[in-house]
C-alpha cells in the first residue's frame, strides 16, 4: 500500500457526537474525535461551559478546535426535549459530570438508549463510575485534576522529602481521563458496527491515574514504602537520573543501561572513567549517586543546554533540554509537521494550537479551525439534527431556552 497517497477519509467521518464536556477532560475527548473526522457539536449551557465562563483563553481554543457550538438550557422542558431530538439522530453523547447528574438532568443512558438504541453514551467522572450492577459508587463527588492527584497518590510522591505534598505542574489527570474516554468511545463504536447496538461506557480519572504510579508501586512492593526523590529516580536505583544545570538552563538525563553510561562518558570526553570501580554498573552507580551527579554537572554547567542535549542524543543517550513554554510553542519542527499551527483566533489573536497526536496514514490532517463562539451554530444544528423549523427555532430563542448569555 502506498501510504503517501492521502485520499482516504478520516476513520470517524459520518459520526455525529454531542459533546457536553466541561473544562478539559470531556472536551479533550471531543477534540480527538473531531480530529479523527467526527462531527462534534459542543452542547453548552446558556452562559457557556465551565472553561468558557472564565473568559477567552488559549486553553479553550486548544481543545475545542473543529467543533460546532449550540447553547441549550437543559433544565427547561423545551430545552431537554430539543436535546432528546438531537440525541435521537446522533451516534455519541459524551459528558464528564459527577455521577448521577446525567440522570437527574434527564440525559442518562436509559433515557437516551430508549430514544436511540444505537447511541453510545460516554461518561467520565473523577473518582468513581457506575458499578456493573448499575448502582452508583460512594465516590460520586465533584473532582478536579488536583484533587484526583491527591486521592491517587501522585501528589504524595512528587517533590522532595520533607517538603509538603506537591501537585504536578501539568494537568495530566484531566487529559489522561480524556484520552481514556476517547478510547472507550472508539471501542464502543467498533462494537456497534458488529452488533448494531449502542452502549453505555464510563471511565474514572482516578482509575486511569492508578497506572501512572507504576514505579512508585514497584518501590512500595519491594520495601513497603515510597520515596520522594525530586528529579531523581523514584526508587533511587538509577544514576545518573536527574536534571543538571547548564549555562542557560538545565537538561534531563537518564542512563537506564550500562551502555548509556559508557556513551555519557565518551560524550564528555571522560573515557578514563569507564573502568572506574565507583561507576562500573547500575547498582554501584546508584550507591555513589552524589559523585555521579557532581561528575555530570561539572561538565554540563559549562555548556549551553541545547549543546549538551545534542551531544548526549548523538551518543544515543536519553537526554533532553528542559524547555520553557515559549520554546515549546515556537518549535519549528513541530510547526513543519503541523503538530503545532499558528491560527488567527477572533478573540485571542494569533495563537499556537496543537493538533491531535494521532496520525491516520493515508488521510490528510484536518485543518485546525478556531474554537466556536457560544451558540454559533444554533440554527444550523437545530435544523439539521433537531428537525426544527425556523419559526420553532425563533420561538425557543425568544423564550430564553437557547439564547446565549455569555458572561464575557
Amino acid at each position: 500500500m502506498n501510504t503517501d497517497v492521502h485520499d482516504r477519509p478520516l476513520p470517524l467521518e459520518g459520526v455525529t457526537v454531542l459533546d457536553l464536556g466541561q473544562i478539559y477532560q470531556g472536551p479533550y475527548a471531543g477534540f480527538l474525535l473531531a480530529m479523527a473526522g467526527a462531527r462534534v457539536i459542543k452542547v453548552e449551557p446558556l452562559i457557556g461551559e465551565g472553561l468558557r465562563v472564565r473568559g477567552p483563553s488559549l486553553a479553550m481554543a486548544m481543545i475545542n478546535s473543529g467543533k460546532e457550538s449550540v447553547s441549550i438550557d437543559l433544565k427547561h422542558p423545551d430545552g431537554l426535549a430539543l436535546f432528546h431530538r438531537m440525541a435521537a439522530n446522533a451516534d455519541v453523547t459524551l459528558m464528564n459530570y459527577a455521577p448521577g447528574v446525567p440522570e437527574r438532568l434527564g440525559i442518562g443512558f436509559d433515557t437516551l438508549f430508549e430514544l436511540n438504541p444505537r447511541i453510545i453514551v460516554a461518561h467520565a467522572s473523577g473518582f468513581g463510575v457506575r458499578d456493573l450492577d448499575g448502582s452508583l459508587t460512594d465516590m460520586a463527588i465533584p473532582a478536579m485534576d488536583i484533587t484526583v492527584q491527591a486521592h491517587t497518590g501522585s501528589m504524595a510522591i512528587t517533590g522532595n522529602e520533607g517538603d509538603p505534598p506537591m501537585k504536578a505542574g501539568a494537568t495530566f489527570i484531566d487529559f489522561l481521563g480524556g484520552t481514556h474516554l476517547y478510547g472507550a468511545i472508539a471501542t464502543a463504536l467498533y462494537e456497534r458496527e458488529r452488533t448494531g447496538m449502542g452502549r453505555s461506557v464510563e471511565i474514572s480519572m482516578a482509575d486511569a491515574a492508578y497506572f501512572t504510579n507504576a514505579t512508585a508501586m514497584n518501590q512500595w512492593h519491594k520495601t513497603g514504602t515510597t520515596l520522594r526523590t525530586g528529579n531523581r529516580h523514584a526508587g533511587l536505583s538509577l544514576a545518573p537520573y536527574n536534571v543538571y544545570e547548564c549555562t542557560d538552563g538545565h537538561i534531563a538525563l537518564i542512563t537506564a543501561a550500562n551502555r548509556h553510561w559508557r556513551s555519557v562518558l565518551e560524550a564528555m570526553g571522560r573515557d578514563d572513567l569507564i573502568d572506574d570501580d565507583r561507576f562500573r554498573d547500575l547498582a554501584i552507580r546508584a550507591t555513589n549517586m552524589e559523585e555521579v551527579d557532581e561528575l555530570i554537572e561539572s561538565w554540563t554547567r559549562t555548556r549551553p543546554k541545547d549543546e549538551v542535549a545534542a551531544a548526549f542524543q548523538r551518543a544515543h543517550v536519553p537526554a533532553a533540554a528542559v524547555r520553557i513554554i515559549d520554546e515549546v510553542v515556537r518549535d519549528d519542527r513541530q510547526h513543519e509537521r503541523k503538530a503545532l499551527q499558528w491560527i488567527d483566533h477572533p478573540e485571542l489573536g494569533e495563537v499556537p494550537l496543537p493538533h491531535s497526536p494521532i496520525r491516520w496514514h493515508g488521510s490528510d490532517l484536518l485543518e485546525l479551525e478556531t474554537s466556536p463562539l457560544l451558540g454559533e451554530h444554533n440554527e444550523a444544528v437545530f435544523t439539521e439534527l433537531g428537525g426544527l423549523t425556523s419559526s420553532e427555532i425563533d420561538a425557543l430563542a425568544t423564550a430564553g431556552v437557547t439564547t446565549p448569555k455569555p458572561l464575557f
